[in-house]
Order: structure tokens, then sequence, then C-alpha cells
């Protein structure tokens, strides 16, 4: 504790101290550029990872950055992500998944917790989806492998989530809103972005874009995450995450 509140007097001394025209614009409102929905966890930092500065992010947090379907719970993220929307006015949201991610291997071995943790059994609930899909489908994988699919797959998941949600699904149809899928490694500090058109993931590059006549060109340096869900993502339930449908 006393560390924490040493660095509170430090944030009070040196950074307040020389942004005083930023915090006093903040103080009057907010206009972030993305809505950043990630987990808990200890070792994932959003505004550091992206060297975001205050007020530029709004940040979703909880175990396995989990997006209830709209609809079947009354909870902080759908809430918070309606706000995003209608209220902010936010163009981008990013779903960051992480390396080695403690809800992923509490969802892996979910019947375990219902005893010992049963508010985190019922929480992810919420991610039965992604357990169901990685049970019927991956049996071949173990270990890290497994792990490293589950992480991925569940971000797929919550962006089909989101999409459920009517101001999302609306602005994504009219071509206001994009969806972003990224996957944090927490001992190389690699970002991998879900590429919905090659149905992989791909480092994150400066020229990154959603936007299919946009894509960056790769080459022999670039090397996807191979990610194994494209044996079994159809091309156009990609398409449908990213840039809606009008069926």
């Amino acid at each position: 504790m006393k560390k924490l509140i040493k660095g509170l007097r430090r944030f009070q001394s040196d950074y307040v101290s020389t942004h005083h025209e930023l915090l006093e614009q903040l103080s009057h409102g907010q206009h972030p550029r993305a809505l950043f929905i990630t987990c808990s966890d200890s070792r994932v930092d959003p505004n550091l990872m992206t060297q975001a500065e205050i007020g530029e992010i709004f940040v979703i947090r909880n175990a396995g950055n989990i997006i209830p379907p709209f609809g079947a719970a009354n909870g902080g993220e759908g809430a918070a992500v309606e706000y995003a929307i209608h209220a902010l006015d936010i163009e981008h949201i990013i779903v960051c998944g992480h390396s080695n991610c403690g809800a992923m291997k509490g969802l892996l071995k979910l019947e375990k917790l219902e005893k010992e943790m049963p508010l985190v059994y019922d929480w992810l609930q919420h991610a039965e989806a992604t357990r169901r899909l990685i049970k019927e489908n991956y049996t071949d994988l173990e270990g890290e492998e497994l792990m490293d699919t589950t992480v991925a797959e569940n971000v797929l998941t919550q962006l089909e989530n989101l999409r459920s949600y009517p101001v999302i699904h609306s602005k994504a149809y009219q071509g206001k809103l994009q969806l972003h899928g990224w996957v944090y490694h927490i001992d190389t500090g690699e970002v991998y972005a879900y590429d919905p058109i090659r149905n992989d993931y791909f480092p994150l590059r400066e020229d990154w874009s959603n936007n299919e006549d946009a894509k960056p060109e790769l080459n022999d340096d670039t090397v996807p995450m191979h990610f194994p869900g494209a044996r079994w993502l159809p091309s156009h339930q990609a398409e449908r995450i990213y840039r809606g449908s009008s069926n």
C-alpha cells in the first residue's frame, strides 16, 4: 500500500504539475478515440500497451474480457458499451485477449469452479460459446496450443456478442464503427490482430485497417499467429463480425 501511495504522490507532483491544460480540458468532458475491452489481469495495461494519454481510450475490464450478448445480463458491461457508442460516439472497439489468461484456464475446467468459486463459475457461463467451440472442434490440441487457441477464439466470440447490441449492429452496418480483435502476448509485448479477410491473426502494424482495400501487403517477415480457427470460421461469418449484414 505504501508503494501505491508513493506513486500517487509522484503522479500529483510530476504529472499533474506538467499537464494542467490537458486535465483542465478533461474536467469538462471526455472524447476517447476507442473502446478498449480487455481482461482484469494485472499484467495487462491498455494505456501502457498503446501509450495512450489520459482520456484517449474508454476501458472495460473484467475476467476474460467477456461481453455478455445483448439481453443476457443487465450488468455494467452492456451499459458501458451502450454509453460508449451512443453517448461518446466512439468509432472503434477493440477486444483484447492475452496469453496465459486465468479466466480462459478456468473456462477449460469450468466444472471444477462451481464449488470453489461460484461467482467466477457463473460469470464464465457467458463464455459458454467459446468453451463449447473449443471442446467440439479442437480435440487434438493440448497444453499451450490449446490455451492460445482458446484465448484467440474467445476474442472472436466476444466480437460476435458485441454484434448482438442494436446500437453496434446499426453503426457497423452504416460503416461508422469498426470492431477489432487483438491478442496480447505478455512475454514479448507483441500484439496480434485478427484479419477477417485472411482469417488469421497477424502482428499489428501502424498501417493496419479492417478496410479490405486498405489492407497492408504481407511480406516474408510477416508471420501469422497460425490461428487454428481458420479450419472452421467461414469467411461470411468473419465479414459479418466486422462489417455487419443486411440479412
